[in-house]
């Protein structure tokens, strides 16, 4: 099957590097689905790349079919919406879960709310990938590779190498390498070292 006949799916955690896969696969030469509707800002200092009809894909996949050979990021409880009639090549992005977690609470404090206690949320996470990584073993329609953040931003030749032979081998590359900012990977555990 084609890429051309394939959506490429960008998911994860919230705050696990779906950004960073979106930027990478743009400056790539991937075409993007993003309405800019999100723009940058402190937390996202290039973007979110999101695109507000695919948070309501449950009740509305419609538009799905024009992203065939274009790349859409979609959070990781929203792969569950996915109509099994196309064919997806899920990017999902892993990343340590303190790390997601402290993220989230930076971003939550700047924004002025409340976060939700961290031990009630990584037991919540867990629960949530366990039950994901379970189900999409068992998709047909859908082919993954599991990107780890933290090799992706330190050890990023390897990986970029696997992303382009996952999408199909004509990704730029050296764009894909210029577009990882390590000076972004600013909530690190670094317990897992």
């Amino acid at each position: 099957m084609s890429l051309s006949s394939e959506i490429i799916v960008v998911s994860g955690l919230p705050r696990s590097g779906t950004s960073l896969m979106m930027q990478m696969l743009d400056k790539g030469g991937i075409e993007i689905v993003t309405d800019q509707l999100r723009t940058a800002d402190p937390d996202n200092p290039k973007g979110y790349y999101e695109f507000e009809p695919a948070k309501s894909l449950k009740e509305d996949s419609s538009w799905l079919p024009s992203a065939r050979g274009k790349a859409i990021k979609l959070v990781s409880m929203l792969l569950y919406d996915l109509p099994a009639s196309e064919r997806y090549r899920v990017l999902f992005m892993e990343r340590d879960l303190e790390e997601v977690i402290h993220s989230q609470e930076k971003m939550l404090e700047r924004l002025g709310r409340t976060a939700v206690p961290s031990s009630q949320m990584v037991q919540s996470y867990r629960l949530h990938l366990d039950k994901l990584n379970r189900w999409m073993e068992q998709q047909t329609s859908m082919s993954v590779l599991r990107i780890g953040y933290r090799d992706l931003v330190t050890n990023s030749s390897p990986w970029i190498q696997k992303i382009n032979n996952f999408i199909g081998g004509t990704l730029n590359v050296e764009a894909m390498a210029n577009a990882i900012d390590p000076n972004l990977y600013r909530n690190r555990n670094d317990k897992t070292e």
